[in-house]
């Protein structure tokens, strides 16, 4: 093992000195790289891997810091980690910034990561850097070749002619969980709808298994598991058949070329509603639709409007609800006698359900809002337990909840429940067409998910369409289909699409001329299979080692944000099942633990001119008990703006590189864990850097104060019961990710230390706390507690040390507090001796003064004393 770097004891702690030579003593030892063969149990730790977008911010401090604590723990533990560290390296930016900066998006991105593989570097984290890997590297999208290749063979993959988002600034197709609000999740231009020949990933064909698998996510955020519940979108209903009327039919036939159409198909989860029907809404793509729109002008305008909606379902719930009277009525199911209306709805998809639906205005908002748009009225058919059927009506909001069923006629005093039963049960029995009226279903939101992107900075689709043969499969011998290396973004679109040179080889199965696939893959793709890569990613024949996989996965600790709950998670954990039934992997769930970190955020600052200032260029005064800012350069007036998510469009932003040249990396990742607790956001202040900073040098002093004790030894056992508790505190709150919480138990131990060196406590005790300090803080400020480590002459490195065992008699206290009962109320407490016997308890509460002034001079009749928990007096 390297020696640690030598240590000279000084009055300040030097953290520029100190923490690259420790980082080079880490470095020459290996300390953090993972062996496969490692025979302890294994613990994998992993954060959301960096986009190289050119410099880390302090979200990612904050974020690497979280899982290194955790690393560093584990590993103190006896565990095998594995921590590794890669980038997310494909994408848009890239690719604009290349067209901005006239370059290649590969040179901009390797620059990248560089300058932030040096930032990470710097901040101490104990990652395995041997497992990097860059999702644009040919060696990495080589083998996500050959799992589309292989998901390809087992029918995960199909090619087809849909309805996609089309973002008009970006030029690519962006899936339905890329849409946010309306508009792309990258551009922010609204999103248009086009038809497209696009490849798709079935993540349907495992929609059942992703749904009920997240019961047992049990360390996931409640919150998210609800999310990806939502997305999924299980529901159980009833398909139902509405006949068109016969007027319709006539009608039809008049207005229509094809007029074959004799029904409308409904799927939905409210049959028990349908007495509350006012017109049926079809999908401006529906059969129905397309049937009346060559004969309709205004339907084709209508069509046209609707498909510059984008395909996004959140986007369209959002949306006004329009629709177009077709003039055609369908009949009920319930009652042959009476007709709905039919329109074309732009809040009615052909990819979800039917691309019909009944609406019930009562009993649903958006049906509400569209019927009271068009004059439809409304029939409450469910009314709320307790409300007065006769009185109850619904004007602007409708009501979705249970009850009993009114204006149902047989349905009357129903449940809901039971009403939905009555309905399906009556309608599977009927008949329509030689066919049953109804059957019952279970249906998804969950579409499949598109992976074609018309773009050059993304993994190729290893595809060769030929005229004679259809697309076929790149040989995986001729794998990694790699990108050319010259390419011109002088014109908009997909450059892969003229690059003839490239997109023009024969065909792999006939020999004839044939072109390449130029769509690239999404690359949430790269995103969805990293983590399996981190367990042997030196393997050039194949994407994984199946018995790797299985030994490190699944991730015992994901560390990321929030707004990754849908898409890359999602993604993600399909992945894993599309990877296990391809041999891939023997693991179906790839992170066992998910923690979502909050925010870094901060004030925001702006000039005279309402432009923005960052932080670095404002200078903060107080007077009169009014904050007050001011330019650092003019001196002019600077405006103290409100605290919000650091960005660069706000320039709110803080340089990791700035904090640790002016304070150090220990400083800042102790502050980033001090503050908040990890789940909320943190507010970056100076002074509270400043706090970190003055504490760091606190410690150092405390731990020399240690070396140089020669008290008498009195205040050894308060001080050593101090240092047990804090020690076995931390450790369970580092288990439970309240890093906070670990900070207080530092700060409460170093409190002791001083407390104890004025009380006299001996060599030996303050070494031992010390020494506990020490290993507190050694997953938290590592640079700082090898130095302390050094100090105190212990052998090797902290980071090798094992994590110390608490004494379970220190954690033990000498007295306990019993509250005091009198007929039944709580009186007061009283502290006795832990070892003092009933008689002893009733003399020490019988003496205590608000034990005697609740008395009021009686003398109990009894006293009950329940050993360690209370006292009951009966008067």
């Amino acid at each position: 093992m390297t020696n640690p770097p030598s240590h000279q004891t000084l009055e300040r702690y030097n953290a520029k000195d100190s923490e690259p030579r420790w980082q080079e003593a880490w470095a020459q030892a290996r300390l953090f790289e993972a062996d496969n063969a490692d025979a302890r149990p294994k613990y994998y730790v992993l954060e959301m891997f960096p986009y190289p977008s050119g410099r880390i911010h302090m979200g990612h401090v904050r974020n690497y810091a979280m899982g290194d604590v955790v690393a560093r723990y584990k590993r103190a533990k006896g565990f095998a980690v594995l921590h590794p560290m890669g980038w997310d390296a494909f994408g848009l930016p890239a690719e604009n910034a290349a067209i901005e900066r006239k370059t290649n998006p590969r040179d901009w991105t390797y620059a990248n990561i560089a300058t932030m593989r040096g930032q990470l570097q710097s901040m101490g984290l104990s990652l395995d850097w041997s497992r990097e890997v860059a999702t644009c590297d040919p060696d990495y999208y080589k083998h996500q070749q050959r799992m589309f290749l292989d998901f390809l063979g087992k029918g995960l993959v199909t090619r087809r002619t849909a309805k996609v988002n089309w973002d008009p600034v970006d030029h690519t197709v962006l899936a339905n969980e890329q849409v946010i609000d309306g508009r792309g999740w990258r551009s922010g231009a609204l999103v248009e709808q086009r038809e497209l020949t696009q490849w798709f990933f079935k993540i349907t064909d495992f929609a059942q298994d992703l749904y009920d698998a997240l019961d047992g996510l049990e360390r996931w955020p409640e919150k998210v598991r609800l999310m990806q519940k939502n997305w999924i979108g299980r529901s159980q209903g009833l398909q139902v058949r509405f006949a068109l009327s016969p007027d319709a039919e006539t009608a039809l036939a008049e207005r229509a070329a094809d007029a074959t159409i004799r029904e409308v198909e409904v799927y939905t989860t409210r049959p028990d509603t349908l007495f509350g029907a006012k017109f049926l809404a079809i999908a401006a793509d529906h059969p129905l639709a397309a049937a009346l729109a060559p004969g309709d002008a205004k339907l084709q305008d209508f069509i046209a409007e609707c498909r510059r909606m984008g395909t996004a379902q959140a986007a369209i719930d959002t949306a006004e609800k329009l629709g177009y009277d077709t003039g055609l009525t369908v009949r009920h199911p319930l009652d042959p006698s009476w007709t709905l209306p039919v329109y074309v709805a732009n809040f009615v998809l052909m990819e979800y359900g039917t691309g019909a639906v009944f609406g019930c205005p009562a009993h649903d908002q958006r049906d509400l809002d569209f019927a009271n748009k068009y004059g439809l009225g409304n029939t409450p058919v469910v009314c709320p337990e307790g409300q007065d059927p006769a009185t109850f009506v619904i004007t602007d909001t409708a009501f979705d909840g249970d009850g009993r069923m009114i204006n149902s006629r047989d349905l009357d005093g129903l449940t809901t429940d039971e009403a939905f039963e009555a309905v399906a049960s009556r309608l599977e029995g009927e008949v329509l067409s030689g066919a049953p009226v109804a059957a019952r279903k279970v249906q998804f939101r969950l579409r499949d998910w598109g992976v074609s992107r018309q773009r050059y900075w993304g993994c190729p689709i290893p595809i060769i369409h030929c005229e004679a043969c259809g697309p076929v499969p790149v040989p995986v011998a001729d794998l990694p289909v790699k990108l050319p290396e010259a390419v011109s973004f002088d014109q908009p679109g997909n450059p892969l699409e003229r690059d003839h040179a490239w997109r023009t080889v024969p065909c792999p199965s006939c020999g004839a001329a044939a072109r390449r696939e130029t769509d690239t893959m999404d690359t949430f793709v790269d995103s969805s299979w990293y983590y399996a890569r981190f367990t042997a990613p030196w393997l050039a024949d194949r994407p994984t080692d199946p018995a790797a996989v299985n030994r490190w996965l699944a991730v015992d600790q994901y560390i990321g944000g929030i707004e990754h709950a849908i898409l890359h998670l999602l993604y993600a954990r399909f992945f894993m099942r599309a990877m296990q039934a391809t041999g891939w992997s023997g693991v179906s769930e790839p992170f066992a633990g998910l923690f979502t970190q909050g925010m870094v955020v901060h004030e925001t600052y702006k000039d005279e001119a309402g432009a923005w200032v960052p932080p670095a260029d404002v200078r903060l005064t107080t007077e009169a008990g009014e904050r007050r800012g001011f330019h650092v350069k003019t001196s002019g007036p600077i405006a103290i703006g409100p605290i919000e998510k650091m960005s660069k469009s706000k320039k709110n932003v803080v340089d990791p590189d700035d904090i640790i040249a002016s304070f150090g990396a220990d400083t800042a990742r102790w502050f980033m864990l001090s503050d908040s607790p990890p789940e909320r956001d943190v507010i970056w202040t100076e002074e509270g850097v400043q706090g970190a900073a003055r504490f760091v040098q606190r410690v150092w002093r405390l731990v020399n104060a240690a070396v140089a004790a020669s008290g008498s030894g009195d205040g050894d056992l308060a001080l050593r019961k101090a240092a047990h508790k804090a020690l076995a505190a931390f450790g369970e709150d580092v288990e439970r990710l309240r890093f906070n919480r670990c900070v207080a138990h530092v700060y409460t131990l170093a409190n002791a230390l001083e407390e104890a060196f004025r009380g006299g406590a001996s060599a030996a005790a303050g070494r031992e706390a010390a020494g506990i300090l020490v290993q507190l803080i050694a997953s938290m400020m590592p640079h700082l507690a090898e130095s302390c480590w050094a100090v105190l002459g212990r052998d090797g490195l902290v980071a090798q040390a094992p994590w110390p065992d608490f004494d379970p008699a220190l954690l033990v206290e000498d007295a306990v507090t019993l509250p005091v009962q009198v007929n039944g109320k709580k009186r007061g407490d009283v502290t006795v001796p832990r070892d003092a016997d009933a008689a002893a308890v009733e003399a020490l509460v019988l003496a205590d003064e608000t034990v005697q002034r609740a008395l009021e001079g009686r003398t109990p009749r009894k006293v009950i004393v329940v050993p360690g928990r209370i006292v009951n007096l009966v008067v």
